[in-house]
């Protein structure tokens, strides 16, 4: 991409309206094309394989298939591979963790103002981060306190008991051992201060931590 040539766009939504949005406010922008569309994670995938694209606009929930986190670490393993921002509704530490191992260049919410959406696909372009303020609080607040703070892993175990799955449900979806499934929580009870799942899965959900989704 030169300096003068336009930002080329993928919009990656399963829902028709909120691409429909995207585009509206997107192509008012100086600059901004919006090149391609897809309503599937693998059809993003693929899409952004074709090489025209700078930046893809990426939810992270798409229903039934494989999922924005899965989709952002599979386009931005590619050589030349364009930057991923990250548009969705959910700011939990169970989201955004994947969504920033995976390659993210940015992670915005869908209720940003149109000038920060237009601004966060400029940065990603040029190759630097836009993170959505509670993003930033949250990521600030595990490097301060590293101690404190839960792993991916621990996170999805915590995110599994809060949906009511014993730990041997838990360790057929993650693919670990009971005792495994055991240690992890071992340790979210630990930092979190708590001794019970279900204290656990309260303390979690709460405003402040944002861990998983309420």
């Amino acid at each position: 991409m030169t300096d003068d040539a336009p930002i080329r766009l993928l919009l990656a939504d399963d829902h028709p309206v909120v691409r429909a949005g995207l585009r509206a406010v997107l192509e008012t922008e100086p600059g901004l094309v919006v090149a391609a569309e897809a309503a599937t994670a693998e059809d993003a995938v693929a899409r952004a394989a074709e090489g025209d694209i700078d930046v893809v606009l990426m939810d992270l929930q798409f229903g039934k298939g494989m999922g924005g986190a899965e989709a952002t670490a599979r386009i931005t393993a590619r050589p030349g591979a364009p930057r991923v921002l990250i548009v969705t509704t959910y700011d939990s530490d169970a989201d955004t963790l994947p969504a920033i191992e995976a390659g993210a260049t940015g992670y915005l919410l869908k209720d940003a103002p149109p000038e920060d959406l237009a601004a966060a696909v400029r940065t990603a372009a040029a190759g630097r981060t836009t993170l959505a303020p509670t993003v930033a609080d949250r990521l600030m607040h595990r490097l301060r306190m590293p101690g404190t703070a839960l792993t991916r892993r621990e996170t999805e175990v915590l995110a599994l008991v809060a949906e009511g799955l014993s730990n041997q449900a838990i360790g057929r979806r993650l693919h670990l051992t009971e005792g495994t499934v055991k240690s992890h929580l071992a340790r979210v009870y630990a930092k979190l201060g708590v001794d019970s799942r279900t204290a656990a899965a309260a303390v979690a959900t709460g405003t402040d931590l944002g861990l998983i989704r309420r």
